[in-house]
């Protein structure tokens, strides 16, 4: 009988050649959905033949570079348990730093009572900020029905349903709101450099969740023109950024009333959260790039 020490050293070394760099890891993470139970890194016990049949299933999709939280369907992020479908962008932890810094802004002051997340998804922002500010109720909003009605479903499999709100429509069409937190991971990517990304995002996340126009700034140029309706006198706007965008995107912001008040790296070293709040200095914009926190 084949043994989950042989199974996991044939399956890395077949990943690896497929060009995967989490190997291992990702061999360890298929075969536990098979063996239904999680798989220590020296095991050495049996695999029953209806294991190895369901294992094979799962990492003959992952030789084709799909990632492992769509077989798998689910994906964790910050605190939750999220499942994953074809019309949402799979949540990465890049995007935990959102929440990092809408807990450090928040953390002199009053919490948030009303939370907006633009461009949902999976609902991971505004659920994991919910999660973070149990006093506040949310609306997040997707242009995707398909992704709502994932939203949904994480709302109740995390128990934040009766707090979170979920609407099929675009931004630009959101009715009066007034948000003390509004979140956004914007698509973001050039569009001309799409093909070149790895095969897990190009061929598996949705593209309108990716393109972000031929400069990338697309979705920031529309979110310029909402978020001054949508904040609240005290509130604040936490944005994704791409590498490098960080100072067009600071540009648009503080054209449209904004200022910085902090943009914090991601584990990556990217600067990953730009931090917004009103401009109460009359001077055209606060320029605080000086303020970079990790």
């Amino acid at each position: 009988m084949t043994s989950v020490a042989d199974l996991l050293r044939d399956a890395s070394i077949r990943l690896r050649a497929s060009g995967v760099e989490s190997a291992r890891i990702d061999a360890r993470l298929l075969l536990g959905e098979a063996m239904q139970r999680e798989i220590w890194p020296h095991e050495s016990g049996p695999v029953t033949p209806a294991q190895l049949a369901c294992f094979e299933d799962l990492l003959a999709r992952r030789l084709t570079r799909e990632p492992v939280s769509r077989i798998l369907g689910r994906r964790a992020f910050w605190t939750l348990d999220l499942i994953v479908g074809p019309d949402t962008l799979d949540p990465r932890p890049d995007t935990e730093t959102l929440i990092e810094a809408a807990i450090a802004a928040f953390a002199d002051r009053e919490p948030p009572n009303r939370i907006i997340d633009l461009g949902t998804g999976t609902g991971c922002l505004l659920l994991a900020a919910l999660s973070a500010f149990p006093a506040a109720t949310g609306l997040g909003i997707d242009k995707s029905k398909g992704a709502v009605e994932i939203a949904r479903t994480n709302a109740v499999r995390n128990e934040l349903s009766a707090r979170a709100e979920f609407q099929t429509i675009d931004w630009d069409e959101l009715p009066q709101d007034r948000g003390d937190l509004i979140l956004s991971n914007p698509p973001y990517i050039e569009e001309a450099t799409l093909s070149a990304l790895a095969p897990e995002v190009v061929q598996f996340d949705p593209r309108d969740a990716l393109s972000g126009g031929a400069d990338g700034l697309e979705a920031y140029d529309s979110l310029a023109g909402v978020l001054p309706r949508l904040m609240a006198p005290q509130g604040i706007a936490i944005l994704e950024l791409g590498a490098g965008q960080r100072s067009a995107v600071e540009t648009l912001m503080i054209g449209v009333g904004f200022a910085v008040q902090e943009v914090r790296k991601d584990l990556g070293n990217i600067e990953r959260a730009l931090v917004l709040k009103w401009n109460d200095t009359g001077d055209g914009g606060l320029d605080l790039r000086h303020l970079c926190l990790e």
